[in-house]
């Protein structure tokens, strides 16, 4: 007699222990494929968010200068100076048009803007399209330059225009709202010297912000760690559980086989592979089941660039 065809014929006599046994496995498999997948498009935000503020300063007008941009020959200073490094401009300005104040921030980051159609350059949210009528390939004046529309990005309550960085720095004659950088030296120290150095700026840390989202993140990433782990381990007791009671319910059929010539060993490799083949079809229905959870939990969350990429 094949001690294996015996394990697939126990398999399919029990059919419903056995459906209920590995579904167990299917469930702690696909929680823990699901739980990974999420981590995983969490930490990715999670780390973009706080590479958003893993600056050591930034650099602003000071609200005594009476302006919300720096000129080139202030931003100029600020590049020169040996420490800071790591530095990203972003320009942010208005414009009233028809009566209606509109919102031009540059961008460096496109990621950050959720495009529904077009592509990036001169990118209008749906409110800024629904409100003045505009669609791809219109143009939209800006401080007396007109730029042609390339995208449209989703709805947002205020009114924005979204613009490669690079191009609001060039509509603005490359003044800048805020310039954001690393220190080879101590954040305070750093802000000292550049207020001091730089007429018309006020500077900010910003180090307290990162650790306190670095701490939130690291409580969150132990709590799912925890969650998969007991589903890892309930899915493994079911298998046990159930290979437990089906060995205590063939105590006649074992002691008939090893009676007609079969050693211990041979009885033991059969439920070991019976247990193993549970195991190997739930963990593999499990996983596909898994990564479907990671594409629907995914787009539930808004978290595909970051799960899917």
């Amino acid at each position: 007699m094949n001690l294996y065809k015996l394990a697939f014929n126990n398999i399919r006599r029990k059919k419903l222990r056995s459906a209920l046994t590995a579904l167990g496995i299917i469930i702690g498999a696909a929680t823990i494929v699901v739980l990974l997948g999420i981590t995983a498009g969490a930490t990715s935000a999670v780390q973009e968010q706080t590479d958003q503020y893993m600056y050591d300063v930034v650099i602003a007008p000071a609200s005594s200068s009476g302006t919300y941009l720096m000129d080139s020959q202030t931003v100029s200073k600020v590049e020169k100076m040996s420490n800071l490094y790591g530095l990203r401009e972003v320009t942010i300005f208005s414009e009233n048009i028809n009566g209606t104040r509109v919102n031009f921030e540059g961008v460096n980051d496109w990621r950050q803007v959720k495009l529904i159609n077009g592509t990036q350059g001169v990118v209008i949210n749906k409110a800024t399209a629904d409100k003045f009528g505009l669609g791809i390939g219109d143009k939209i004046k800006a401080k007396d330059q007109q730029l042609t529309i390339t995208g449209i990005s989703k709805e947002e309550q205020a009114i924005y225009v979204y613009l490669n960085q690079d191009i609001a720095q060039n509509v603005t004659g490359n003044k800048v709202s805020a310039i954001y950088a690393r220190s080879h030296v101590s954040p305070n120290a750093t802000a000292d010297e550049i207020e001091n150095q730089v007429d018309g700026v006020s500077v900010l840390t910003k180090s307290e912000k990162v650790a306190e989202i670095q701490k939130q993140t690291s409580q969150a990433l132990l709590f799912i760690g925890i969650i998969a782990c007991i589903a890892l381990v309930v899915g493994i007791i079911s298998v046990v559980n159930t290979m437990m009671m089906s060995v205590m319910e063939r105590t006649r059929e074992l002691g008939v086989l090893k009676a007609i010539g079969f050693t211990n060993w041979e009885l033991k490799g059969s439920i070991l592979f019976e247990s193993g083949l549970l195991g190997f079809l739930g963990a593999i229905l499990g996983v596909i089941l898994g990564i479907i959870g990671i594409v629907v939990f995914a787009n539930m969350l808004d978290f595909t660039d970051y799960i899917l990429k």
